[in-house]
């Protein structure tokens, strides 16, 4: 079989301190070959911060 092109990450929130929240999220992998990069909402933070890619576990 074919490898997918799409692949789950998960976003890890940036906000000081450490808020521990993150997004999971599909990334297609042949469009997107840099990390990912957004400003979403933080709940525990209550603000829109930056969000950083990093692997599933």
């Amino acid at each position: 079989m074919a490898k997918a092109n799409t692949i789950l990450i998960k976003l890890i929130s940036t906000a000081e301190p450490s808020t521990g929240y993150f997004y999971v999220t599909k990334k297609n992998t042949r469009n997107a070959t840099g990390k990912l990069e957004m400003k979403k909402y933080d709940p525990v933070a209550r603000k829109h911060v930056l969000f950083r890619e990093s692997k599933i576990k």
